[in-house]
């Protein structure tokens, strides 16, 4: 269990726990960073717990069309239950299928995925865990497509990968007119290189705005360990119950 601010993630149904990474795009995708209007419709890919459609229904509290997709069945069960459980259950709706059969009627202001990227890596025991770790049900492919034909023509779609794959994605997103505009690079310490970049992308190509974010730094009261940054605490801290 992860306790928000506002809500709260149970995650012993799903393969995917909450982690930073995921917690960074559901809050750096606030109306401070994205150019959609105050009300937009959103879509989340491959909701899992339900945390960023949770996370992006109290970014945007006017919004009243945010739809979360999953198609693993424990996964949507427990984002259904987290839901549910929200302060935001009447504006947030999960929906059991694959992003490739799903035809909600309407296209999106804003689109967010964190997609699973493993293509070559060893498998696990467990399906579900395989399903949101590995490529085989989500290829890159059909992630484009999908946001290709639900992205609004002035809407925005941020994903969430590693530096690599999001070279990958970004090769084939500018295939079909699908231009990053804006770029935040994710270490966990200025010693570090980026794991994790989270890009927006637009159906207009522009320059390329770019931007780090490191989450931890020497904390001068305990030498020899760590604290958060500042900026990190800034961006978390609507959310996070410690900061």
């Amino acid at each position: 269990m992860f306790r928000f601010k506002q809500f709260t993630i149970q995650q012993h149904q799903t393969a995917m726990k909450v982690c930073t990474d995921a917690c960074v795009l559901g809050a750096y995708t606030h109306p401070g960073t994205t150019h959609v209007q105050p009300a937009p419709t959103l879509l989340d890919i491959g909701t899992g717990t339900g945390l960023l459609a949770l996370m992006a229904a109290q970014n945007y509290p006017t919004a009243h069309r945010i739809d979360a997709v999953e198609l693993d069945p424990d996964a949507f069960g427990q984002a259904t239950d987290n839901v549910a459980a929200s302060p935001f259950a009447n504006r947030v709706r999960v929906h059991q299928t694959a992003i490739q059969d799903f035809r909600p009627g309407y296209q999106y202001d804003l689109i967010l995925s964190n997609p699973p990227f493993f293509t070559n890596h060893l498998r696990s025991p467990d399906a579900a865990t395989n399903r949101a770790l590995h490529t085989e049900t989500l290829p890159f492919t059909d992630l484009v497509a999908a946001a290709n034909r639900l992205l609004h023509p002035e809407g925005e779609w941020w994903v969430l990968l590693p530096p690599y794959e999001a070279g990958q994605l970004e090769t084939l997103a500018q295939q079909a007119n699908l231009w990053p505009f804006s770029r935040l690079s994710l270490r966990h310490n200025a010693r570090k290189a980026p794991f994790r970049h989270i890009t927006g992308y637009r159906r207009n190509p522009t320059s390329l705005h770019t931007d780090t974010l490191t989450v931890y730094e020497s904390d001068p009261a305990n030498p020899g360990r760590e604290t958060y940054t500042r900026p990190f605490r800034q961006l978390l801290s609507p959310f996070y119950l410690i900061f």
